[in-house]
């Protein structure tokens, strides 16, 4: 199954247009790399949502595989005691990073689990020591993590939206309790917790 005129330019277009609402100049910065305008990248997520809204849309591997082509990457992993697997592809828009599928068991149906961008197997994770490292599409949420253990998953404002309650050093060096928001699991902008 191929999806006609519709591929990776046009689904790296849909991924920044959920992240203009963050950081428009990054994301006009993107669309001008991929040789689009913004018109082009609000026709590609119309498109998209056109897609998915429809009654013969089915949300599995096999629609990126339609997208994206077949992953260049796939793996076995274990969420407690379910046997997952992983499929990625990379994005030409962050050549570190990839855009991961987590698959469910297939005694249950094989449902699509989680969908964002995730750091490269080969690519070094970024240094992040103080709030100040933590700048839009610096990181993704493994990084942030790691970097600020613990930090604690919220549930963000959308389904491609996700959050990250954590503390870090502030100008100061104080720790500054903080919330993350994420974008296909991109960085997007720290803030505040609120008390």
């Amino acid at each position: 199954m191929a999806i006609h005129g519709f591929g990776t330019t046009e689904f790296q277009l849909v991924l920044l247009r959920r992240m203009a609402d963050y950081n428009p100049a990054l994301v006009e910065q993107a669309v001008r790399r991929l040789g689009a305008t913004r018109s082009v990248m609000r026709e590609a997520n119309k498109r998209w949502q056109a897609m998915i809204r429809s009654p013969r849309f089915r949300h599995d591997a096999r629609w990126y595989a339609a997208v994206l082509g077949p992953p260049p990457a796939t793996a076995p992993r274990r969420i407690g005691d379910l046997a997952c697997r992983t499929q990625q592809w990379p994005l030409p828009l962050w050549p570190e990073l990839r855009f991961e599928i987590l698959i469910g068991p297939a005694e249950s149906g094989s449902p699509l689990m989680n969908e964002w961008l995730v750091r490269a197997a080969d690519a070094p994770a970024p240094v992040l020591r103080t709030l100040a490292d933590l700048t839009p599409w610096s990181c993704v949420v493994a990084d942030l993590g790691a970097a600020f253990p613990p930090a604690v998953p919220r549930e963000g404002s959308a389904p491609t939206r996700f959050q990250l309650d954590f503390a870090a050093p502030g100008a100061d060096g104080r720790p500054q309790a903080c919330t993350a928001d994420f974008t296909w699991g991109l960085l997007q902008e720290v803030r505040p917790a609120h008390p």
